[in-house]
């Protein structure tokens, strides 16, 4: 099989990497990449936004299967034009992907679906923010209705952050708070078969104990032993089946990945959010416990064949994945900077650590940052207390100056075991 993977963060580098280990994969190329994926995929230059390019790249490589691993070209129709040029792709329609392009569709779906949500209002105007923020009251919960890169989303207990952001906003959600610990789960389907995935939990906030402003995300971790071992069957029936039957419904059936963001709460399950597209840093380390090949599940959705195939196999091993970010982040990052230490972790922790790139790119013979996230440090273990203190020895071997990163990963639940 020939795949062309579209996107250059470190989830598209955890994918190339599954990828790359699927003896059925013959070549793998990745556009535009980054400089850990060069290691593992050939790197051809795109426009991840422009559907026409993407499909004339993927039929100039020949390819069999393309996956799409960012929201936007998802949400930008690109796997629509990468279909009408003939050629199976894994990730949904323009239309299909609002679902996690606008908040107030997916809101739309749910009730639709029936499926537990926090209550909310959609909001235009400042008066009807006033209202909303009013009737919830804290901590206030807002969401800008569109794509805003993991950092659209305010939780605070102060009304006039609350009301600034919301205000800042074309369109707005502000619903109530959900209370207990998140999960996320994701699902392969082919718009009628659902094919739930192992649960993890990520760490949002930038600093240690839950701190800082919201990111895109600095760490994550699976299994979940604290989790009730029905939650994957429980979810699947109350919320990803009835979800990808109420878009067939509609007439926009929902092919790809369907990641719910999950709340835990007192009074049973309730969604978040719904995403279109595997979750960073979540797929680190689902990926890193999957024993299924890779390719072959993705296929099977592009062509509506899941049902055919056999159950996946998991690693009984725990994963742990902790994100190195650049200074400044989740603010305007430093980027530049060189990275060291990389081929001594190839050398000392692998195969049980590994780094996955997100924002990097090659200078000369230097490895430097390219962006706000710059590493995900993965490592496997027989429980999430060695895999967390793999992942850490790992990380300890890499200098990126003014670079943070969080010391909690999984630390809780590793106590728990």
């Amino acid at each position: 099989m020939n795949v062309l993977l579209i996107g250059n963060g470190a989830r598209e580098h955890a994918l190339c990497r599954s990828l790359s280990l699927d003896p059925d994969v013959t070549a793998l190329y990745c556009a535009p990449g980054n400089a850990g994926i060069a290691e593992v995929a050939e790197l051809r230059q795109v426009d991840p936004l422009d559907g026409g390019a993407v499909a004339a790249l993927a039929v100039e490589l020949g390819a069999d299967l393309v996956v799409v691993g960012p929201e936007a070209p998802l949400v930008a129709g690109v796997a629509d034009a990468v279909r009408g040029a003939g050629i199976p792709v894994f990730g949904p329609s323009g239309e299909a992907a609002q679902l996690e392009g606008s908040k107030a569709f997916a809101k739309d779906v749910m009730a639709g679906a029936g499926v537990p949500t926090a209550r909310s209002y959609v909001c235009t105007t400042p008066d009807e923010v006033d209202e909303a923020l009013d009737a919830f009251g804290a901590p206030y919960v807002v969401k800008d209705d569109g794509l805003a890169a993991g950092k659209g989303v305010v939780v605070t207990d102060d009304l006039e952050a609350a009301a600034a952001h919301a205000n800042s906003c074309d369109r707005v959600v502000i619903e109530e708070f959900l209370d207990g610990p998140e999960v996320s789960l994701f699902a392969i389907t082919d718009g009628e078969t659902v094919l739930p995935l192992q649960p993890a939990q990520d760490f949002k906030r930038a600093l240690d104990d839950d701190e800082g402003p919201n990111t895109g995300g600095m760490g994550a971790y699976s299994p979940l032993p604290w989790a009730d071992p029905k939650l994957v069957e429980e979810v699947l029936q109350t919320v990803l089946q009835p979800t990808v039957d109420e878009l067939r419904r509609r007439g926009t059936p929902f092919s790809g990945l369907l990641y719910a963001g999950l709340a835990i709460t007192s009074r049973g399950v309730r969604v978040i959010e719904f995403n279109a597209r595997f979750g960073d840093p979540e797929t680190q380390v689902v990926l890193a416990r999957l024993k299924t090949p890779l390719a072959g599940i993705l296929l099977a959705a592009a062509n509506g064949t899941l049902s055919d195939l056999e159950p996946l196999r998991w690693s009984e091993d725990a994963a742990v994945t902790v994100v190195i970010a650049s200074h400044n982040y989740p603010g305007t990052p430093r980027t530049g900077d060189p990275i060291t230490g990389l081929a001594d972790v190839a050398a000392e922790d692998a195969p049980h650590a590994y780094v996955l790139h997100a924002g990097t790119k090659r200078d000369g013979d230097a490895v430097v940052s390219a962006g706000g996230r710059v590493l995900s440090v993965t490592a496997t273990g027989k429980n999430l207390g060695q895999a967390r203190d793999r992942a850490y020895t790992a990380l300890g071997r890499i200098h990126l100056d003014g670079s943070q990163h969080r010391t909690d990963i999984a630390a809780k639940a590793a106590a728990g075991e």
